[in-house]
C-alpha cells in the first residue's frame, strides 16, 4: 500500500497579484481522488473515520503517518461512485481541504497557503467562491479556508507526535491483509503497519495510564476496530470489475503454459 499525495499537480502560493480575479467552485466531483488507494488521516478523525475505513500507519522507519485504505489495488478508490461522488459518509480531512495545501519554510515555522491551479473547479469566470473581493482583499471564503488549513496543519502536527509515542513504544508491526473476493479470487494488501495486540498487552500499567491520559489509548483501540472495515471495502469491488481481473489472470496463465510448450 503506498499514501500518494499526488492529487496535487501544481501546487503555487496564492497571491493578490495572481489570483486577484479567481474563483473556486468545490464539492461537484472528486475525481481527482481516483487514482489514490490511501489517504492520510490525523488523529481528531479517528472516531468519524473508525465507522467507514480501515486505518493503518504508513511511513517508513523515521516517521509514520495514520491513513485510511480506499482501494485494493494501486490507483484505486473503491470509495469514489462513477459520478464522481464520495460513496461515504465521512470525507478525510486531507480530500475536503483540496485544492488548497500549506508549504512550508524555515525549517516548518513558516507556511505559505498554496492551490492547485490545475483543479478543475478554478476559474476565472466568477463560478464558485472568489479568493479576492473588488477591493483586492481576502474573502470571507479564502479567511475561512486559512482557518481550516490551520486546524488541519495544527491537528496533522499533534498527530506525528501520537506517532511518534508508538514508535517509541515499539507497537507498531508491519501487516498484510488477505482478501477473497466473491469471485474467489484472492489478493494482498500490504505495505503498511498496524498496532500490534501482543506488544500492547505488554506495557506496564504506568505506560498505559499514561496514553490513557492523554486519550492516546483510545486512538489505538479506534484503530484496531476499525480493521474490521477491510470486509466492507471489499464489498464494494465492482462484480463486473472482479469478474474482468479473474479473466484477465486465466488468460496470462494459459498464455503461460502454451509458452512453455
Amino acid at each position: 500500500m503506498s499514501t500518494q499525495l499526488l492529487i496535487y499537480e501544481r501546487a503555487e502560493p496564492i497571491s493578490k497579484q495572481k489570483h486577484s480575479n479567481w474563483s473556486v467552485k468545490t464539492g461537484g466531483s472528486y475525481d481527482f481522488t481516483k487514482n489514490i488507494n490511501s489517504a492520510p488521516l490525523t488523529a481528531v478523525e479517528f472516531p468519524n473515520a473508525s465507522t467507514e475505513y480501515s486505518i493503518v500507519f504508513a511511513g517508513n522507519d523515521d516517521a509514520v503517518m495514520p491513513a485510511v485504505i480506499l482501494g485494493l489495488r494501486d490507483q484505486e478508490n473503491l470509495y469514489l461512485s462513477e459520478d464522481g461522488k464520495w460513496n461515504s459518509k465521512y470525507i478525510p480531512a486531507f480530500i475536503r481541504r483540496y485544492p488548497f495545501v500549506f508549504s512550508s519554510s524555515n525549517e516548518a515555522k513558516q507556511f505559505t497557503l498554496c492551490i492547485d491551479e490545475e483543479f478543475l473547479g478554478c476559474n476565472q469566470d466568477g463560478i464558485g467562491e472568489r479568493l479576492f473581493d473588488t477591493e483586492g482583499e481576502q474573502t470571507q471564503y479564502l479567511k475561512t479556508v486559512l482557518n481550516f488549513s490551520s486546524e488541519y496543519q495544527g491537528q496533522f502536527n499533534r498527530t506525528q507526535l501520537f506517532c511518534k509515542k508508538l514508535k517509541e513504544l515499539d507497537l507498531l508491526e508491519p501487516m498484510q491483509a488477505q482478501f477473497t473476493l466473491p469471485t474467489g479470487e484472492k489478493m494482498n494488501l500490504g505495505g503498511f503497519q498496524a498496532v500490534s495486540r501482543e506488544r500492547l498487552k505488554k506495557l506496564s500499567n504506568e505506560q498505559l495510564g499514561e496514553l490513557a491520559k492523554t486519550d492516546e489509548l483510545e486512538l489505538i483501540y479506534l484503530h484496531l476496530q476499525s480493521m474490521r472495515n477491510f470486509n466492507a471495502m471489499v464489498a464494494r469491488v465492482p462484480e463486473s470489475d472482479a469478474s474482468s481481473n479473474v479473466a484477465k489472470d486465466s488468460k496470462k496463465e494459459k498464455l503461460s503454459k502454451k509458452d512453455m510448450h
